[in-house]
């Protein structure tokens, strides 16, 4: 009676065991007998199958490695196939990941994601991403995700600037994305011109229909025409470690972004200890959207990693003319509260062969804290931003956007020390405050240099009103100006932001608020140069100076 039992018992285990789960899309697992490994069909669907005692090895240590499901590491053989399993294995039961000590894994064109949904440890592992034959240049190499499941609310049909609260209770904390596609902004003006994009904003929104004060609502959204809702992960998710080498595409110089990169789609990561080199750039070269492309989450810290410029290809751009196409190893869409510690970039921040390795559209709260890049860029507005301790390149800051920036402890390189970008209207709708920095100009020649760049010919509707910061603190700055020839102009606190407008006669169809004022204390500049309010005396007659 007893053996029958047993022999019961093992029946049922290998029926349950013997089941085939389906994961992602176009792909299963499979437990049975026999032996562990992964392959793919004829139609394209992988089949991941584990042998019952492997899992149970598996278990007991807690973490699975990309051997154990059939990587080589050699760098010389595909292994991507097997990295994706190995992932899709760990998500289902929970496992975390470890990279082989000393591995060198290559990873081909072949169009394939790997899920990341619990702790990766890629170690002192390598990574070869072989850009030069691609199937499909959109599909990340690894995609963070959240297990939990995006919601919509269908209840919220209009929303207003500054709203508090939407009057609705949830279960959890959501991380929500509206927009309005009646409403164009950020209509781009210049050699990559365009006709702007549908109204969007980002929030966070808790269990009881508060949103969160320090991602507030910018927009009115007469109707919310598209709204997700993506619960905020409770728990970090760490990836750490990995040295990752991408061998660049040698595709034609136009605007088809790659994004072979490790995609973030989930709130609450911390990256740490990672590496990402560029190799084999050529005399031409399609651009990146950012190896590390953080996108639609909250609560993001990138520390302790290292990463490249890529290099600067030109191409012809909307308005027909020859233009630099921007090229990115960091991007933040969609995001809040997403900071960088402690992290640089491989080539010289002030080489222009390379371009600006940070930028961003449609976020708020970034921070920078002991950062060494060539650029930080803002595209499509960002709401509040913080640079504290770092040093920027020669393509320094540029920004537009709302709220407070915050720069402190920093030095800054480029043509001014900040610039307000004039593809999107020159727009800060909030203050700057600048403390203890310094700034080293480009050198050129007979030129003014400025604090604050930009342009705005009243004339171009960028689908918003456009604002200058309303007020500026600049709270001891050194400039250094040692560099420039002896003959330059003078140095202001604002550029000539309209040429045109150098009396009353100029009339703005689109007005251009102007700051109301500026606080100088302790500022020095190596030349003994005065600091001057502008060049254009007339447009900055109203500005406020204030000095101790």
């Amino acid at each position: 009676m007893k053996n029958l039992l047993v022999l019961l018992f093992l029946i049922f285990k290998i029926i349950i065991v013997s089941g085939q789960m389906n994961t992602d899309a176009g792909m299963a697992i499979t437990l049975n007998t026999r032996t562990t490994q992964v392959y793919q069909e004829e139609n394209g669907e992988i089949k991941i199958n584990v042998n019952h005692y492997d899992l149970e090895k598996i278990k007991e240590k807690g973490f699975i490695s990309y051997s154990e499901m059939g990587a080589t590491a050699d760098g010389n053989s595909d292994d991507m196939i097997f990295i994706l399993a190995t992932h899709a294995l760990a998500n289902q039961y929970g496992f975390d990941v470890k990279a082989d000590d000393g591995a060198k894994y290559l990873i081909g064109g072949k169009e394939m994601t790997a899920i990341i949904e619990t702790n990766t440890d890629f170690g002192d592992a390598t990574f070869i991403i072989d850009d030069t034959e691609i199937d499909n240049r959109f599909a990340s190499i690894f995609e963070v995700k959240s297990q939990l499941k995006p919601i919509t609310i269908d209840a919220i049909k209009s929303l207003r600037k500054n709203q508090k609260n939407v009057d609705l209770t949830f279960k959890d904390d959501f991380l929500v994305t509206v927009s309005d596609d009646n409403v164009k902004r950020y209509i781009r003006y210049g050699l990559n011109q365009n006709k702007g994009s549908a109204q969007t904003d980002i929030f966070i929104l808790d269990k009881m229909g508060n949103i969160d004060s320090s991602s507030p609502i910018i927009w009115d959204f007469e109707h919310v025409t598209d709204i997700s809702a993506l619960p905020i992960d409770k728990t970090n998710l760490v990836i750490n470690g990995g040295f990752f080498i991408t061998i660049a595409n040698k595709a034609p110089s136009k605007y088809t972004y790659y994004s072979r990169n490790i995609s973030i789609k989930r709130s609450n990561v911390v990256v740490t200890n990672l590496k990402h080199v560029i190799e084999g750039e050529g005399d031409q070269g399609a651009p990146y959207r950012g190896f590390i492309s953080i996108s639609d989450c909250s609560n993001v810290l990138v520390k302790d990693c290292v990463l490249t410029g890529h290099k600067t290809y030109r191409t012809i751009g909307n308005a027909g003319k020859t233009v630099s196409m921007g090229s990115y190893d960091i991007s933040v869409t969609r995001s809040i509260g997403v900071s960088f510690v402690n992290c640089s970039q491989t080539n010289d921040i002030n080489d222009n062969k390379y371009w600006g390795i940070f930028a961003s559209n449609y976020s708020k709260n970034i921070s920078f804290d002991n950062c060494t890049f060539s650029r930080f860029d803002a595209h499509m507005g960002v709401y509040n931003t913080t640079i504290r301790n770092s040093t920027l390149g020669y393509m320094g800051i540029n920004a537009i956007g709302s709220g407070e920036f915050l720069i402190e402890n920093s030095t800054v390189r480029g043509k001014s020390f900040i610039n307000l970008r004039y593809d999107y209207g020159s727009t800060w709708e909030g203050n700057f405050t600048i403390r203890n920095c310094i700034f080293v100009p480009t050198k050129r020649k007979s030129a003014t240099i400025s604090l604050f760049s930009g342009s705005n010919s009243g004339l171009h509707d960028f689908g918003y009103t456009c604002y200058m910061p309303k007020k500026i603190i600049i709270d001891q700055l050194y400039i250094d100006d040692s560099n420039q020839h002896k003959d330059y102009n003078a140095i202001a606190v604002f550029s000539n932001f309209n040429p045109k407008m150098i009396d009353e006669s100029f009339q703005e169809q689109f007005p251009y608020i102007k700051t109301e004022k500026v606080f100088l204390n302790n500022i020095s500049i190596s030349s003994e140069k005065k600091l001057l309010v502008s060049e254009n005396p007339f447009m900055f007659r109203s500005v406020k100076i204030e000095t101790e």
